[in-house]
Order: C-alpha cells, then structure tokens, then sequence
C-alpha cells in the first residue's frame, strides 16, 4: 500500500502543474484584463468587460497594451506602472544607471515579461506557499480565503453530515421495503425534492420563514448576529444554529436523492447475494445479517465517497445560494475574482484547492481500505 500511496502522490505533481498551464493559457486569450479593470473604474465605465472595443477594424486589444478604449485620456506613465505593478512588465535601465528605477527617468524603460517566464515565476512563488496579494482588495489571498472560509465550512460541512444523517438510514430502510408504499412514497418525495432548483427552494424558504409574506422564523442574511462576540458561548451557538438553518436546507434540499438511492441499490445488491442467503439459513438476526454482513459491502462506496462528497459540496457550494442568504463566501469570491481578472485569487486559489482535491482523491482510496480491508490497490496495479 505504502508503494501504492507513493505512486499517488508523485502523480500529483505533474497534475497540478498541466491545470494550472492549462487554465494560464487561457487567460492569455480573455479580453479585459486587470489593467482595463483599473482603467474602466477610474474613467467611470464600471466593469471593463462591458466597455471592450477593438480598434477600428473590430478587434479586440491586447491585454496590456496602450491602445486599448481605456487608456484614452491617461498618460502612459500611468498605465506603464499599472503593468509594472501587476506583473505584466519590468523596468529596464541602461547599464551604469545608478539612481532608482523609475518609468520616467530617460535611461529606463519598460519591458514586457513574456507569459512563460510570468507562469514560472508564479509557480516558482507557489511552491514556497507564497499566493501573493489581491489586485484589489490589499490583502494576502490566503488572508482573503480564510476571511471567507467559515461561510464554505458552514455550508458544506453541515450539508455533507446531515445528508450521510438521513439518507443511509432511509436509503437502507427503503432497500428492506423494496417495493412497499413506505419506498414508493418516498421515492416520489426525493425525486420531486432532486427536480427542485436550489435557488428557487431558497426563495421559497425566504419568502415564506425570513419576513416574506408569512412567517419571520429565521434571519435574512449572514451567519450570525449583529454583536455575536459579546454574547456567552451557548447564545453563540443557537444563534449560529439559528442562522445555518435556510441556506443549509436549500443547499442539501437535492443531495437527499442521489445519496439515498445509492445506498439503497448497493444494499438491494448486496442483499441478493448468495453469502446473505447463506446467513439467513443459519439462523442469524435480520439486523445481525443487515449490519454485520452486508453493511461493510453495501457501505464501500458510500462512505468511501465521503471525503470526495463534502470536497464537492464545500468547494462547489452554490454561489447563488450565498448571494441570496447574503453570505460571503468562497462562492462570492471566486466569481468577483473572475469578473474583476483578480489573477492573484484565481490562480492562488486554484493551485490550493487543486492540491487538496488530488491529495483528498488519495484519501477517498484509503477510506475504501479502511471500510474493506480486503482491498489491495497495490496488488491490483
């Protein structure tokens, strides 16, 4: 196994590195960069991917270039220190040039980096766990991800336990009724929940329990109150509980379905089994064969799943589900950092969440051996 987990982590270099070339070259071909962003703002154009224009003949402008809609008007001075200031572009001075490097002293000049030495550079900063700072914000990106992360934790933790909570009960209890009135009419129940959208569920639960047009249960916005920290530790709590309660329901309102008919089908095919009959015959306790036989084997792929399931959750948490509820998370922030061509936070988090994802892969299998110690990953490769 040791060789095995060995092989996994040496793959995860080379796989890390062709998502993150892939996704840099992609920016490469993205009109309105963070240059025009700056541009579009100070010219009061709003967002600079609403204002692109080519030059007469259509086309679209290069990324850091001077001739694009947003540099009319302004000095090119200034647009030189914002490519500088952004990583774009160097200062260059003459040999002998003894003062400091200034866009404006004659003997210096500005010269572009190459997008491939930008790449390696980034990288190179990457793997001294060095993310850099926000284009916009002023701030760290690892001090801006775990600024937003209690939101995602909130979400996707929460959302992950509650749905192992109730569906691989339900699950095993519709696979011992199969075909009963109890599986009918809870199928009916989790696929009419599935088919719901989970913003428009989140709606619904607005408008009816947080002041809409019947009931005002809940809170409308945020994870908790206004003057949370002075409150004594279990006010903290309930007032946390308090506000989780909609946006964590509207978030798992569809994670019911495929859980608890995955584990109902692996249980109805574990039970069909010879070694279950087997069981049977020799006298032992329905629960006895449910949960000392076939449980481990139904089990292996749920439970299994369960680091890969909340990965999901927590970093795919809907953004419009934080928009709604008003909860600035990760969500909120990836999708700000896209529209504003904040590269620092995309790439940064991209390179951190990347990395966990391939290592919580790895760690997906060692729950499959840790379920059925019977694997052997090693051996079948």
């Amino acid at each position: 196994m040791g060789a095995y987990i060995l092989r996994r982590l040496l793959l995860v270099i080379p796989t890390l590195f062709g998502v993150m070339v892939i996704n840099f070259a992609l920016t490469q071909f993205v009109p309105g960069g963070p240059v025009e962003q700056v541009l579009a703002r100070l010219e009061g154009e709003g967002d600079a991917i609403q204002n692109l224009a080519g030059t007469e003949g259509g086309g679209v402008q290069e990324e850091t270039g001077a001739d694009y809609v947003g540099s009319r008007g302004l000095p090119p001075e200034f647009l030189a220190r914002l490519e500088v200031q952004f990583g774009f572009a160097r200062i260059v001075c003459d040999e002998g040039f003894t003062g400091t490097p200034s866009i404006t002293a004659p003997e210096c000049r500005k010269e572009p980096i190459p997008a491939v030495e930008r790449f390696m550079i980034m990288m190179g900063n990457y793997l001294t766990l060095d993310f850099g700072q926000s284009y916009f914000r002023s701030v760290s990106v690892v001090d801006l991800v775990l600024e937003k992360m209690p939101v995602s934790i909130t979400l996707g933790l929460w959302s992950t336990v509650i749905a192992y909570l109730v569906s691989i009960p339900l699950g095993i209890r519709k696979a011992v009724r199969d075909g009963s009135g109890f599986d009918t009419w809870t199928s009916g129940i989790i696929i009419a929940a599935y088919a719901i959208p989970g913003f428009l569920f989140a709606i619904l639960l607005m408008v009816v329990f947080a002041g809409g047009s019947y009931f005002q249960w809940f809170p409308l916005r945020g994870l908790t109150s206004d003057g949370w920290a002075t409150f004594p530790w279990y006010q903290k709590i309930t007032d946390y509980l308090w506000h989780i309660v909609l946006p964590v329901t509207a978030q798992l309102i569809s994670a019911f379905a495929t859980l608890t008919l995955l584990t109902k089908n692996s249980f109805l095919d574990e039970i069909k089994k010879q070694y279950v009959m087997t069981a049977r015959a020799k006298g032992l306790s329905e629960a006895r064969v449910l949960y000392g036989h076939v449980f481990r084997n139904a089990m292996l792929i749920v439970i299994a799943g369960f680091p890969g399931l909340f990965l999901g959750v927590f970093f795919g948490s809907s953004l419009i589900i934080e928009f709604i509820f008003s909860l600035d998370g990760l969500g909120q922030l990836g999708y700000r950092s896209a529209v504003e061509r904040d590269y620092p936070v995309i790439f940064g988090t991209l390179f951190a969440f990347g990395l966990i994802g391939l290592i919580v892969g790895i760690i997906s299998d060692l729950m499959y051996v840790l379920v059925d110690p019977r694997i052997d990953f090693e051996r079948r490769g």
